[in-house]
């Protein structure tokens, strides 16, 4: 047991950072996204005149948001789940069925790791038809932004669940050995934000 918790404390404080990390800047993703929508409604319906810029703009942001609070619904336990049957079986039976349904995520997710590679390979075959970088401002030319840079964020993202998949998997066989009581409590970002302020 001694083994599993040092193999899973310094996992679980890299998950909790990067939580609380990728929380903050989802919130600031989901903000930007919101404002371009609203501009995109103004200049669209108001002016008649609509931006080239805001849809591929959003849908950038919005991929990025999905990438970053992924692993901390699934390190909380904020995806779709039926857990009705985990609510009748005894404790150690629950920590089982999880170890289970644990390890076919990984597996699931070890599949998704080699995807979001071949797609973040092919990214960088192809540039955003609107998003550009702006260096026409500094006296360049602008240049289209690589798709990459979006698809990064299923990259990054797959990856950072697979270390809560695999923290959440080392917290059951804890459980399962009988060591629940040497676990810290799963605290999310949402909640450290709240007892901070």
């Amino acid at each position: 047991m001694t083994l599993l918790l040092s193999l899973m404390n310094p996992l679980e404080r890299f998950n909790r950072l990067v939580g609380w990390i990728g929380s903050y800047l989802s919130i600031l993703a989901l903000a930007l996204m919101v404002l371009i929508i609203l501009l995109q409604v103004f200049c669209r319906y108001v002016l008649n005149n609509a931006l080239p810029w805001p849809d591929e703009a959003a849908r950038f942001l919005m991929l990025w948001l999905t990438g970053l609070m992924a692993p901390v619904a699934m390190r909380h336990g904020g995806f779709v789940a039926i857990d009705s049957l985990l609510s009748v079986l005894p404790k150690r039976w629950v920590a089982v069925v999880s170890i289970i349904l644990l390890i076919l995520s990984i597996l699931v997710l070890y599949v998704a790791i080699g995807l979001s590679a071949a797609h973040l390979k092919s990214g960088w075959l192809f540039k955003s038809s609107s998003l550009k970088i702006p260096y026409d401002w500094f006296g360049g030319k602008a240049q289209k932004i690589p798709l990459a840079w979006m698809f990064l964020s299923l990259w990054l993202g797959v990856r950072l669940m697979m270390l809560s998949a695999i923290e959440l998997l080392l917290r059951q066989f804890i459980t399962l050995l009988g060591g629940e009581d040497r676990l810290s409590p799963m605290v999310s970002p949402i909640d450290e934000r709240a007892e901070i302020c």
